[in-house]
């Protein structure tokens, strides 16, 4: 292994420099521990759960993985599939959840049910029927809900008594689940759960899907050509979703319906339910304009909380809605330009903030994230009825998890790689949480940059060492830029492969377009029907406004890469705007609209059905003939988000136009890229290698 590229290996053995770093906190009630996931190094994939003694700041590992297990684990499939769609490659305990009160904490390993004594440190195996997923106990802690082979059941803690609260009608597992979030609500909504204990721990509010009359998708692996192909249940835009639908199930053996036009509104984005008022939860109608929070009677029957619509589209924003503690209702909309923190419908921050989150609802203050004029930088706000003050105070990006006086405070900076968390009690600092996360050797030489008549927020990462003036550099544009995804952030981690490009002797110019998350809702919807133009015209403008300002940008050797949104926004430049764009490599993407979910495309396409003009000009099938510059097509063959059908359709399009072009598939790789570190390694030098020979000589 070389100099030059032991970056590459160590970036696939650490996981993006990701492991050793603590996440996955909660703080108990009185403030004595905080409980958190972190491997016992940045080189070690396995998480163990750790306590930290906040009055001493003392760290003991409570759970280790290969103690409760040994080496092998062995991933049930519908674990595997909830872990590709929150993008978790970790191994170990990668989920846990204490009682309300701390006294114990369940998780799973192999699919096998374990209980922890926080207190004692005592950790058993509970005896279940088959595989566990999603393990919860009630608040008490005296019994676990889980979910198995499609149904919910619950077991006591101490007796081991495990029966079933609902299971599939005539055993139909391959159609219909309760208690599991469905794909569209784990892949887009931000929803991974499917049930959620009552506050008096003798109900559970749990939804039950039903894929029956969702579209089936193949995927096969035609380098192992003996195993049987995958079906999918996968909802394209335009077709059928999987039915959701609502029941409160006693553990007395009662079920109530919930009654609410599923067929109107049938996407369930959340679910909350707390002391402090009746299990709340928010639909959306299919075209995402109308969402109603709605409050559930003991009769199963509903009243609307909250109507909130938009002439685009609503937005489902994590931690709302939520109840306060005397019973008032918090939502996030779009109100006067600004995302607003709302209570009882009333605005309680200002147009100055873009509230992106709610993390805490406690009786004086309710704890939000927020940007305000700067998008690249992420705070955490409080928000009493005196005013909102700021809890972090320096420049970054800042999430927090609080319970009572205690505050677990994360926060990234370009400063430092790797997170700092501090543990706050009554907001001073009483504790550290440490991270062993890799350090990586490699400063990035980081320009951020505010440019255009749009002030796009670009980052420009030149060479180590470079004196402008020096040599013309080629430049790599190295976008997501789309919805959901921010990459011009105020974090060093997010600039550590693209100087590692860099170094290689490109100008590396990321922008965020308009879409991406932090500016607003106008800003958002900008795109609304046209995903392709608007985005790819932020991508010039920003390549131009930034060469007028940096001259050492060669404009004549341009290349893009990119993956997922990031891939389609390559592979629509190359093809549109070849005047601009002179080689492109295409990871992931989507190509043609009518392909991909429902939710995600429906929202900013509309219907195909009703738009199918849109979903034409949106699509890249209908340029192949316009392809004039070198184009790499990179595909995971097993991806079941953006599956290898985009690639493949896009590469026939080429091919029957007469228009060159590379195609790599890959074996056995999902929508999260190639985790083998010699694979890892090899697939950032092939784009690399491809890059420099596709670029014209200067």
């Amino acid at each position: 292994m070389t100099g030059e590229t032991s970056f590459l290996r160590l970036q696939a053995r650490t996981q993006r420099f990701t492991l050793g770093t603590p996440r996955g906190f909660w703080v108990a009630p009185d403030g004595s521990r905080v409980l958190f996931l972190r491997s016992a190094s940045g080189t070690e994939a396995r998480n163990s759960l750790w306590s930290l003694d906040v009055a001493t700041g003392t760290e003991t590992a409570l759970v280790d993985p290969v103690t409760v297990l040994g080496d092998d684990e062995q991933l049930p499939p519908e674990e595997r599939a909830r872990r590709e769609r929150a993008r978790i490659s970790a191994a170990g305990v990668v989920a846990y959840t204490p009682d309300d009160e701390g006294r114990i904490a369940v998780f799973t390993l192999s699919g096998k049910l374990f209980v922890l004594d926080i207190g004692s440190g005592g950790i058993r195996e509970l005896p279940t029927v088959g595989p566990v997923i999603d393990p919860r106990p009630d608040p008490t802690g005296s019994r676990v809900a889980y979910v198995s082979d499609g149904a919910l059941r619950v077991i006591d803690v101490d007796g081991g008594n495990d029966r079933v609260l609902a299971a599939p009608e005539n055993g139909d597992t391959e159609n219909v689940a309760w208690g599991l979030a469905e794909f569209i609500a784990a892949e887009e909504m931000d929803r991974n759960r499917g049930y959620w204990w009552s506050p008096d721990g003798t109900r559970i509010l749990a939804a039950r899907s039903d894929r029956t009359g969702v579209r089936r998708w193949h995927i096969a692996d035609p380098a192992n050509p003996d195993r049987p192909a995958n079906s999918v249940a996968y909802p394209a835009a335009g077709t059928n979703n999987t039915e959701v639908s609502l029941a409160v199930l006693g553990l007395d053996g009662s079920v109530t319906t919930v009654d609410w036009d599923n067929a109107e509104l049938p996407y369930l984005a959340s679910v909350h339910w707390s002391a402090h008022g009746p299990a709340l939860f928010a639909v959306q109608s299919r075209d995402q304009r109308r969402m109603l929070v709605l409050a559930v009677a003991d009769s199963g029957a509903t009243t609307v909380a909250q109507e909130l619509t938009d002439p685009h589209w609503v937005d489902i924003v994590p931690g709302a809605p939520a109840w306060t503690p005397d019973g008032r209702l918090v939502t996030v909309a779009a109100r006067e330009g600004a995302y607003r923190l709302l209570v009882d419908g009333e605005p309680v921050t200002g147009i100055d903030l873009q509230v992106r989150s709610v993390l805490d609802v406690a009786a004086d203050d309710v704890l939000f994230t927020a940007s305000t004029e700067d998008p690249t930088q992420v705070h955490v706000f409080s928000a009493k009825d005196s005013g909102v003050t700021r809890v972090s105070d320096s420049d970054g990006v800042h999430g927090a998890v609080r319970s009572g006086e205690v505050t677990v405070l994360i926060s990234w900076s370009l400063a430092r790689s790797g997170p700092n968390t501090s543990v706050l009690a009554a907001g001073k600092p009483v504790a550290e949480v440490a991270s062993l996360a890799v350090s990586p050797e490699l400063e990035p030489n980081l320009t951020m940059l505010t440019v255009g008549e749009r002030h796009l927020r670009c980052a420009l990462v030149l060479p180590t060492g470079h004196q402008p003036g020096s040599v013309k550099l080629p430049v790599l544009l190295d976008p997501y830029g789309g919805p959901h995804a921010q990459r011009v952030l105020a974090s060093r981690n997010a600039y550590l492969t693209p100087q590692w490009l860099a170094d290689q002797g490109f100008a590396v110019l990321i922008t965020d377009g308009r879409g991406t998350p932090g500016r607003g809702p106008d800003w958002d919807r900008a795109l609304a029907f046209d995903l392709a133009e608007v985005t790819l015209a932020d991508q010039v403008d920003a390549l131009h406004a930034v060469a007028e300002r940096h001259p050492d940008l060669d404009l004549d050797r341009v290349a893009i890469r990119g993956w997922s949104y990031g891939g389609y926004l390559s592979a629509l430049a190359v093809l549109r705007r070849p005047d601009v764009i002179h080689a492109a490599v295409a990871g992931a993407p989507v190509t043609e609209w009518r392909l991909y979910d429902t939710h995600y495309t429906e929202r900013y396409l509309g219907h195909p059905d009703e738009k199918p003009e849109v979903y034409d000009r949106n699509s890249l099938l209908g340029d192949a003939e316009g392809l004039r510059r070198p184009l790499l097509l990179i595909h995971g063959l097993v991806d079941d988000n953006v599956f290898a059908a985009h690639t493949l359709r896009l590469s026939t399009a080429l091919l029957n136009a007469g228009r060159e072009h590379n195609v790599l598939p890959l074996s056995g790789v999902t929508h999260m890229g190639p985790s083998d570190e010699a694979a890892a390694e090899n697939f950032m030098l092939l784009q690399l290698n491809w890059i420099k020979q596709a670029l014209p000589t200067p």
